[in-house]
This record gives structure tokens, sequence and C-alpha cells, in this order.
């Protein structure tokens, strides 16, 4: 072939300009507008001025080489959900795309003083602030409760006053396993670094308790390592930089857990996906792929190494009907229904799925009062869902969309790794 007849050479374009560290071009290009992925938005389904997955993602990238300069604002009405990723027939990396883009947006045209921003950076960073309200927690949930202070944080914030704040347990996770005195078995075969995530440590820490007992009674030693955030709602609200600071950590931490013969379990489906796809698809850490391929969700890991279906036929607990709710980020994994199928070799537990749609909360996104309406209007399939499972009680492994169901139904929501050591501890 002469070189009149041959190709251009390849030369990557970057697909927004601040951006160093990834070329997403053949991504986009595999884009053929099928449109499946706007099909599958649950903002998009209740939201007519939201272009979908497709504009944010591949759309945007040939504006960029058209010379367009904006991220269009629409970005942050995103929830991250990332659904569009199951979604897409040709692996198009969406939600790459459209972490990439907020952090862009948010970076270079964002008012830094803006509510908007200051709101955001305050629910992105959620560890900082429930780390400081643990400290006096019947002071905080007394505070963070009282019917003034949230009618001045929608007013002066913009966080819905709507929505009741997850009080703070009385003792966080982590100070339980100091109290406790740490793992109480020892084993150089089977070992685990539990990644408890910023909801587990300060809110519902009997989810990590359940966890560790979980896990011991199969013989595992539990690790519970220093870490921070594991990014999720800085990733939603384009705080990249805070996140990065984050990941560094929790790779740095997670790496020698890993070079001890640990792998890492997450009790949390959107922890466990930040560890496992958007910190290798946004970073360059050292070791961040050797955390990515040692990550699993706890329920997960058990079944692969473990005969859990097994355990639970000798096992039994009182009579109980659960309406669970798979996690959108537990679809992204694969992990959808497993509390179902699992339960059903439990002696007086019956799980319902009830459906495939979205909470609609998605972490901070149901906490923003210009959003509330709408997470409220997505949420609405899976509550009709629940309402008629007419269960004892809620289930799902996904903190926020626990606080979802309990919001739109009233119903006590549970974690499965609770069930599972009420059956097998």
């Amino acid at each position: 072939m002469s070189d009149a007849e041959s190709p251009d050479e390849f030369e990557p374009v970057q697909v927004f300009p601040e951006s160093e560290e990834m070329d997403l071009r053949p991504g986009a290009d595999d884009c053929y507008k099928c449109s499946t992925c706007d099909s599958e938005c649950p903002v998009a389904a209740v939201d007519d001025d939201f272009p979908g997955p497709k504009f944010q993602g591949p759309e945007q990238w040939r504006l960029k080489r058209k010379g367009d300069q904006d991220i269009d604002d629409s970005v942050m009405n995103c929830s991250n959900c990332m659904r569009c990723d199951s979604a897409c027939p040709s692996d198009v990396p969406l939600s790459q795309m459209h972490n990439t883009a907020r952090g862009t947006f948010v970076e270079n045209q964002m008012e830094k003083l803006s509510r908007e921003y200051v709101r955001n950076r305050i629910l992105s960073n959620y560890g900082t602030l429930a780390r400081l309200g643990s400290k006096v927690p019947r002071l905080t949930n007394f505070v963070m409760g009282n019917s003034l202070v949230q009618t001045i944080n929608e007013r002066v914030m913009g966080i819905t006053s709507e929505r009741e704040f997850p009080e703070f347990a009385e003792q966080t996770f982590r100070e339980w396993w100091v109290e406790r005195g740490g793992a109480r078995v020892e084993s150089d075969e089977k070992r685990v670094a539990y990644f408890h995530g910023c909801y587990s440590n300060y809110n519902t820490p009997e989810v990590g308790k359940s966890m560790v007992r979980v896990f011991e009674e199969f013989g595992y030693e539990v690790l519970v390592p220093k870490q921070r955030c594991s990014g999720t709602p800085m990733f939603a609200n384009g705080m990249l930089t805070d996140a990065r600071r984050a990941a560094g950590t929790n790779v740095a931490e997670l790496s020698a857990a890993i070079e001890e013969g640990a792998d890492v379990i997450a009790s949390c489906t959107s922890c466990s996906l930040s560890l496992r796809q958007e910190y290798p698809e946004l970073f360059d850490l050292e070791g961040i792929e050797d955390v990515s391929a040692h990550t699993y969700e706890a329920l997960e890991y058990l079944r692969i190494h473990e005969d859990l279906e097994g355990a639970l036929e000798e096992s039994e607990i009182d009579s109980e009907r659960f309406a669970y709710h798979a996690p959108c980020h537990a679809r992204n994994q694969g992990l959808a229904g497993q509390p179902v199928e699992l339960f059903d070799h439990l002696e007086g537990a019956e799980a319902r799925d009830v459906g495939d749609s979205c909470s609609g909360i998605s972490g901070t996104y149901g906490w923003k009062a210009e959003k509330y309406d709408t997470s409220m209007k997505i949420g609405a399939e899976m509550f009709h869902h629940m309402e008629d499972a007419e269960p004892d009680a809620g289930m799902t492994e996904c903190p926020t969309c626990a606080m979802q169901m309990g919001h739109g139904t009233g119903y006590e929501i549970r974690h499965p790794l609770e069930v599972l050591a009420d059956a097998l501890v």
C-alpha cells in the first residue's frame, strides 16, 4: 500500500480540555445512536428537559471536536445511576464520559461561591461532616432533626427539608471495632479487608457488625484498614479533585491489605462499584488495578467462596417477608437479585423482588431541593410495588436506596447482611 493510500495515523483526541489522563474517542465512536441508553435513563423518563445520557457522553464529545469549549450544564442533572452503562449494546463508557464532563464543568464553569457549588461540595464530603457530627451524636441528631434547621438548610443551602436527616449512631462501627479488640478469627488462608464506607460507619454500624460476624462464622480473619469515602458522591457532583484525594488513601491502604493476602469486601454496592470501575476509569494510581481486581460485594464473595446456600438451608429465622429492591449500582455489577435467590434457601424468610426501577434518590441527588420532586417521581414505581408486596420490611444493599424506600413507604428497611447474621450467627 502506498503512503497516499495508507490510513492516517491515529492521534488521540482529548474528550474535554483539561483531561490529560484518558482518551475516550474509541468509546464515543462506537456509539451508533440507537438511544437504548436514553430509554433506560430514569431521569429522562420523568424530566422532559433532560437530554439523556447519549447527549451527555458521545454527543458532547462530538461537540468538543467542533471547537465548542463549554460543557452543557444539564450534565449536573445526571443522577449517576449508571444504568446507561449496562444498557449500551456497544459498551460505550458512558458513565466515564459523564464523570469527566461533570468534573470539567465544575472545575471550569461553576462559580465557586455559588450556593450550588457550596451545597454540592458539602454533600459530596459527607464523611467529613459525619466525622464531626458523630462526636456528639445526640446533639447532632437533635439539631438536624429540628424543623427550623431543616427549613434554613433548604432556603440557605438548597438541601431539601422534605427528608429526615439520617441519625448518627451512638457508637460508630470503628469505635465498636476498637472496643471489641479487632478480629476474633486469625487465618493465613482466609482473610478479607472490610471497606465499610461512611454510612455503615457513622449511621448504620449494625450492618458492619453483621458483616464481621457472618464472615467470622465462615472462618475469615477480618481486617479494617484506614479508609476514606469511596468517592461515589464526589463523582456524582463533579468533585473529582476531592475524589482523587480519597482514592489515593483508599488505594494505598487496600493495596497493603491485598499484599497481606486479603480480598476487599464492601457491604455497599456503590462502594464496591466505585473501587471496581470508577477508580481505574478515572485515576492513574499505583495499585489501582489490583484493588479493582480484588474487590467484591459481600454476598457475592461468600457465594463464590463458600456454600452459603447450604448454610442457609440448615438455618431459620422467625417468619418475615421482605420487599427487595436491587440498587442500580448492584445491577451494574451483575449482582441484582442475590438476596431473593439466597433467602429462598432460608426457612422463615420470603423475599420478593419489587422490580427493576430506580429508587430515584441516587445518593446526594434526591437531597437537593430542586431535584427532590424528580427523585420521588422516579421512585414512584418502586413505592407502588413495595406496597403491593405487603412486606414486613424492605430490603436493599444500598444505604441511600434504603432512605428512599423508607421515606416513600414508611417501612423499616434492612440490609441482607443483617438477615444473614440473624440466621447464621
